[in-house]
C-alpha cells in the first residue's frame, strides 16, 4: 500500500512540473539527490556504527541482561499474560534499552523477535495478542535518552547545539509513553 503512495505521488509530482515547464527543477532534483543521501549517509554511519558498537559490548558482556533484569518487574506488571522466565520479556526489554539510547536500527531485531515470541503465545492467531498491542505501543512511544540520529542530523547541517535537543526529546518521548500506555490501558479494559 506504501508503495503505490509513493509511486503515485512521484508520479504526480513529476507530471506537474512537467506540464508547468520546470522540467530542470525535476533533472536538478534527481541529480542532487543521490549526493544528499550519500553525505547522510556517510555523515551518520559513524555514529550508529559507535552506539551498535557499544550495544554489542553491552550485549556480550551482560550488561544488557542486568538491565532486563532491573526492568522486569515493570514490564511484569504491564505483560501479565506473559509467563515468568519467557524469552519474548528478555527480548522486549533489550528492544526497549536499545530505543531508549536512540539506537532504533538496532532495536528493531529485538522487537521483530519478541513479537514472534509473543505470536507463539498468542492463542488467536488471526488477531494481536493484548501483550503484543502494548509492546507496540511501547515500541513506538519509547523514551529516548539519546537521540542518536537527530544528533547525527543536526551535527550534518552545522547546529550550534546539536545535543540541545536531548531533554526536549526525554520530555517529549516521556509523556508520549504514558499516554499511549493509559490509552492501551483503557482499551484493555473494554475488551475484557
Amino acid at each position: 500500500m506504501i508503495n503505490k503512495l509513493w509511486s503515485f505521488l512521484i508520479i504526480v509530482a513529476s507530471v506537474f512540473l512537467i506540464i508547468k515547464g520546470k522540467a530542470d527543477v525535476l533533472n536538478s532534483q534527481i541529480l542532487s539527490s543521490g549526493k544528499v543521501t550519500l553525505d547522510l549517509v556517510v555523515q551518520i554511519f559513524p555514529i550508529i556504527s559507535l552506539w551498535l558498537g557499544i550495544m554489542n559490548i553491552a550485549k556480550q558482556s551482560g550488561l544488557l541482561n542486568k538491565a532486563s533484569n532491573f526492568i522486569f518487574p515493570i514490564l511484569h506488571k504491564l505483560f501479565p499474560e506473559i509467563p515468568k522466565g519467557h524469552e519474548s520479556l528478555g527480548l522486549i526489554s533489550s528492544n526497549i534499552i536499545a530505543n531508549t539510547f536512540g539506537l532504533g536500527n538496532a532495536a528493531t531485531p529485538f522487537g521483530l523477535k519478541a513479537m514472534e515470541e509473543l505470536q507463539s503465545l498468542n492463542k488467536n492467531k488471526e488477531v494481536a495478542s493484548r501483550s503484543m498491542i502494548t509492546f507496540l505501543v511501547i515500541n513506538t512511544c519509547s523514551i529516548t535518552l539519546v537521540p542518536t540520529t537527530i544528533i547525527s542530523l543536526r551535527m550534518m547541517h552545522d547546529s550550534t547545539d546539536p545535543t540541545s535537543i536531548v531533554l526536549p526529546c526525554l520530555v517529549v518521548s516521556s509523556l508520549s509513553l504514558i499516554v499511549g500506555l493509559i490509552i492501551d490501558r483503557i482499551f484493555a479494559g473494554r475488551s475484557r
